[in-house]
């Protein structure tokens, strides 16, 4: 448990990640969770690390550098959180083989979004200020409902939405996702609470604080790597685990 958490955070770590779109797998795969009990201990654990995370960001980038752009997080809240209550309670209402081809399909996604954020140049799309606000409404809700399916803070499609949708600078757009993953995570967390297989959660206490502290742990030992690396080498392989497990996660469906 503290040896496959801290894993996939040190592979998170060494690109600016938690993590958590790798845990998913394990927790599926190795673990041998059920999809939605999955994404339950999956987003519980994920709300631990951006809690973890949140203070040394924050120390990172005052947060009067952050107040000039609130309204960046304003509009993609707008969205997100109605897509975290929307995908919770999609996940909940799903049938499981359902759930288990979904989460493969987003997983490629996952992989796609990861390749293109870290191998090609984002530029900033001009658009007028009601049609970025539209977009940006839009995008969060589309984060929201993948993050909360996934159980994921939504980090790795938060920031280079903010870059591309607001031309911000990497370190503000990495803090602004933290603000908009807290409140989006807490209300999947919220709508998953209101169902029976939360009781996983309670019954897998132990598994998931010893997991916790493994990634938490993975976390600040990749952060220490991040760049070792080339990113040419790195996203490709995280890519291809991706899809592998995308595929394994399917057949259980």
């Amino acid at each position: 448990m503290f040896a496959a958490g801290a894993a996939v955070s040190v592979l998170g770590g060494m690109i600016g990640l938690g993590g958590a779109e790798f845990r998913l797998p394990l927790l599926i795969s190795l673990f041998g969770f059920a999809a939605l009990a999955a994404v339950i201990m999956n987003k519980a654990m994920s709300l631990i690390m951006v809690f973890t995370a949140l203070p040394a960001w924050l120390m990172a980038v005052p947060l009067t550098d952050l107040a000039v752009h609130w309204t960046v997080a304003a509009n993609l809240l707008s969205g997100s959180l109605l897509g975290a209550w929307a995908g919770a309670t999609w996940a909940v209402r799903m049938h499981t083989a359902t759930l288990y081809k979904v989460l493969a399909v987003l997983m490629m996604g996952m992989a796609a979004a990861l390749v293109l954020a870290h191998v090609t140049v984002l530029g900033t799309l001009e658009l007028p200020g009601p049609a970025r606000v539209a977009a940006a409404v839009a995008a969060g809700f589309g984060i929201g409902v993948v993050a909360a399916i996934m159980g994921v803070a939504g980090g790795e499609l938060l920031i280079p939405t903010i870059v591309l949708l607001y031309a911000t600078d990497i370190k503000i757009a990495g803090s602004l996702s933290l603000l908009v993953s807290l409140p989006t995570m807490l209300v999947a967390f919220a709508r998953y609470s209101r169902d029976g297989s939360f009781a996983v959660l309670v019954a897998n206490l132990r598994f998931a604080a010893v997991m916790v502290v493994g990634s938490i742990t993975g976390a600040l030992i990749g952060s220490l790597l991040l760049g070792v690396m080339p990113a040419l080498v790195l996203i490709p392989v995280l890519a291809i685990l991706l899809l592998i497990s995308a595929v394994n996660v399917a057949r259980h469906g």
